[in-house]
């Protein structure tokens, strides 16, 4: 019989730590978690806040949220199934979906601490770069991204989002080297394509395709964008209108036993 040496045996045991709940669900990247909570001393209390995104298969998240000892503090939030109430009814997953809830929430925190009217941010969506600059008097609303434990692709939804938190007036520290369009040879934004993610243009030209050469398919794959009568040549309106719905009104939300005004 071959000798085989116990690793996990009493002693191994004695000295084993249990990790925490939410390192052990998979949920808490602990190591980035304090880092991005951590304040230097020479500031005090001053708050740190976190521009918190996540993404699920029906849905995206962006909240402000402020950590404190007693737990984490959410400040303000926004859900891409809050879109539809201003005029967004299809493609709540997609990036403009993202960019839309970014600004959303952007409009939203603003409006609480009364910046809403001194920082209106890109009025003009142009898919360029683009950073809040402080004026005379009080100072922009600052938010580090946290994006969780997804990973951070070129072109991913969590930019989405951060493109229209800083469009909608907040600062949120970024370069453009994560946004769609960034050619790495070259070091540069092609912001016509960006834009185009912005306004789902991209989804507009596949809806084309489909309804060119698979009439059927598209009828499955678009089935809620037909339902609304969404056409190829309306995705990019929807969108705008959906934008100026949201600086209008950034506190609206549904009346239903969930959300409330």
């Amino acid at each position: 019989m071959v000798f085989v040496k116990v690793v996990k045996n009493r002693q191994y045991f004695s000295r084993y730590q249990v990790k925490w709940r939410r390192r052990r669900e998979g949920k808490t990247n602990y190591k980035k978690r304090r880092a991005m909570v951590t304040q230097d001393k020479n500031k005090y209390n001053t708050p740190k806040y976190r521009l918190c995104v996540r993404l699920s298969n029906k849905d995206i998240i962006a909240q402000v949220i402020l950590a404190r000892i007693q737990g984490d503090y959410v400040i303000s939030a926004a859900y891409a199934h809050e879109l539809p109430i201003h005029g967004a009814t299809c493609g709540l997953t997609n990036y403009a979906a993202a960019y839309a809830t970014g600004l959303l929430l952007a409009r939203r925190v603003l409006t609480k601490f009364n910046l809403a009217k001194k920082y209106e941010g890109a009025t003009e969506v142009t898919g360029e770069v683009y950073n809040v600059e402080a004026t005379r008097g009080r100072r922009p609303f600052k938010a580090y991204l946290d994006t969780g434990l997804v990973r951070t692709t070129t072109g991913g939804k969590v930019f989405g989002v951060l493109k229209g938190a800083v469009d909608g007036g907040m600062n949120v520290p970024h370069s453009e080297k994560r946004f769609p369009g960034f050619d790495k040879e070259k070091g540069e934004l092609d912001s016509e394509t960006h834009r185009e993610r912005i306004f789902a243009l991209h989804v507009a030209e596949y809806q084309k395709l489909l309804l060119r050469e698979e009439p059927e398919k598209y009828k499955e794959s678009f089935s809620s964008y037909a339902a609304a009568g969404i056409t190829p040549d309306k995705v990019e309106k929807m969108w705008e209108d959906c934008h100026a719905s949201i600086r209008r009104a950034p506190l609206a939300k549904y009346f239903d036993e969930t959300f409330q005004v």
